[in-house]
């Protein structure tokens, strides 16, 4: 013989009454009758086939099975409007615009985004990659989040995580020992161009500009051919290049934060992604050194 199945609005009844212990105060949350949830309380003893309360003049106390059911019950409830939730917003559409930087956008953010549209198939997400010092400014009006780096302990929006800021060059190739130094960096605008043009400068080392390019790619690529060296973050360091430090010579550079932009007024398929990278992508708090 198959289990009686629990209707969830008998549930909500019974959870109503055993919370406030009175029919009429339970009817008054629920919005209905107490003649309703009383008829609700008894078909569900009738399911069950077990007397839920003890009636009284002056109060109702939950039964030994009631006892027993109310935190089934609780759980039942939750799970049916988590379940409704999610098939609801499953449902959602729309179109979001994402403004990343490039390593981001090829390395990091992909992924996020394929579970991303796996559970909210209806929303587009369309993505640029580039500088992101100028599209926080744009915020709103071409984009609707935008990822984007600062120097540590400043800029505004959410963090996520922090990068250092690391140099690299070929893995087969001495270059750092040229003298002047050759360097790859991406065009003005760029914090990675002016941490490594100042930290050169403060080092007192001769260096020149060999190659200017957006593409990251294509800055990686004249690295690992020997031609200059570069500025990456270290989450995402290319397999590619050999990472340098100060045994190699080089000055040390600062760290990097990434940050959360969101336009002031956001859909709620862009609200659903900023919090889906969010989640993904946000670091725990170090603890405070002791």
């Amino acid at each position: 013989m198959s289990a009686p199945i629990m209707d969830p609005d008998l549930l909500q009844a019974f959870v109503a009454v055993a919370e406030h212990r009175f029919f009429t105060r339970a009817a008054s949350a629920l919005n209905r009758t107490q003649s309703a949830v009383s008829m609700q309380v008894k078909r569900l003893e009738e399911r069950l086939q077990a007397e839920l309360f003890h009636r009284s003049t002056s109060s109702v106390d939950l039964s030994a099975a009631g006892e027993g059911l109310l935190g089934y019950a609780r759980r039942i409830l939750s799970l049916n409007a988590e379940a409704v939730g999610r098939v609801r917003e499953h449902g959602t559409d729309g179109r979001v615009r994402l403004g990343v930087m490039d390593d981001y956008g090829t390395m990091i953010v992909p992924p996020l985004l394929k579970d991303f549209i796996a559970s909210y198939p209806l929303i587009h997400v369309e993505m640029e990659t580039g500088l992101t010092s100028t599209m926080t400014d744009r915020l709103g009006e071409a984009y609707d989040l935008v990822i984007a780096m600062h120097p540590e302990g400043r800029g505004e929006g959410e963090l996520l995580r922090t990068e250092q800021a690391v140099w690299a060059a070929s893995a087969a190739h001495r270059v750092e020992e040229l003298d002047p130094l050759p360097v790859a960096l991406y065009p003005q605008g760029c914090l990675f161009r002016s941490w490594a043009m100042q930290a050169l400068d403060e080092a007192n080392r001769p260096w020149r500009l060999a190659f200017v390019s957006h593409s990251l790619s294509a800055v990686e690529a004249i690295a690992a051919q020997g031609l200059a060296v570069t500025v990456v973050k270290s989450g995402t360091f290319p397999p590619t290049l050999r990472r340098l430090t100060a045994r190699d010579g080089m000055p040390l550079l600062p760290r990097a934060e990434i940050r959360l932009h969101r336009a002031q007024k956001l859909s709620h398929a862009a609200s659903l992604l900023a919090d889906h990278l969010v989640a993904a992508l946000r670091q725990p708090a170090r603890r405070a050194a002791s």
